[in-house]
């Protein structure tokens, strides 16, 4: 029982040592990203007509600190992730540690795709849609606050999303899930990723369908590469 107790302790402590690494990678690249915030700023509304207006000076600080954080999550994520995998390291199999370790850079490039897909595609295209609408009607004015608040809820959650075909190809390799088990959930999913759409979109229907076509494609990749993961898998298993 001692021993027992002594090893959650040890899981705990290194658990915490993981935690407190990426924490302080975080708050480091925060740091570094708020130094330069100013120009990512300038690069961000380059395309707009005029200035943004604020209402208050925690508007500017909000702002700041939401371009800041973007950035150092994005930085964080492939620390994040390494810390993850020394953590569960000594339960994998040598083949396992290898598998794992090689999807880390992935994750940050896929995270950067996603955040890409975001704002240079799908953001573009809904603003025009939106502000369209209003041309003739109303006088347009953005606030700092509410322009960047609508272009993070269109471009963050891609950061992530994107990682779905990643995920999937890891839980195929490792035998969890396999292309039956995806094509079988194919209607819950895409009830499951709908209801996404809904969430993290602004509440019209152009939204909706701009971000729920994108992610119906990334499922519909993810199962086809968990298919041919599967025949990979199902080859070599025989020779092993």
């Amino acid at each position: 029982m001692e021993n027992k107790n002594v090893s959650l302790f040890d899981h705990l402590t290194e658990l915490r040592k993981r935690v407190m690494i990426t924490f302080f990678a975080f708050f480091f690249f925060l740091i570094i990203a708020f130094l330069f915030v100013q120009d990512i700023y300038n690069f961000l509304v380059k395309d707009l007509d005029g200035k943004l207006a604020v209402l208050g000076p925690s508007d500017i600080l909000w702002v700041y600190m939401a371009i800041s954080g973007i950035l150092a999550i994005a930085a964080t994520i492939p620390i994040a992730a390494f810390q993850t995998w020394r953590f569960v390291e000594p339960a994998l199999t040598k083949e396992e540690r290898g598998i794992t370790l090689a999807y880390i850079p992935a994750l940050f490039l896929l995270f950067i795709a996603g955040l890409s897909f975001g704002y240079f595609v799908l953001f573009p295209i809904v603003l025009s849609f939106l502000t369209t609408l209003s041309a003739g009607n109303f006088e347009t004015m953005f606030t700092a606050e509410k322009y960047f608040r609508f272009m993070l809820n269109l471009t963050l959650p891609f950061g992530f999303l994107f990682e779905m075909p990643l995920v999937v190809m890891f839980l195929t390799k490792l035998g969890i899930l396999n292309p039956v088990r995806l094509a079988k959930a194919r209607k819950l999913s895409y009830f499951s990723l709908i209801v996404i759409s809904i969430l993290i979109t602004p509440p019209d229907f152009i939204s909706d369908v701009m971000v729920i076509v994108p992610l119906l494609v990334l499922y519909e990749i993810s199962v086809s590469l968990s298919a041919f993961v599967y025949r990979k898998k199902l080859v070599s298993e025989p020779s092993s």
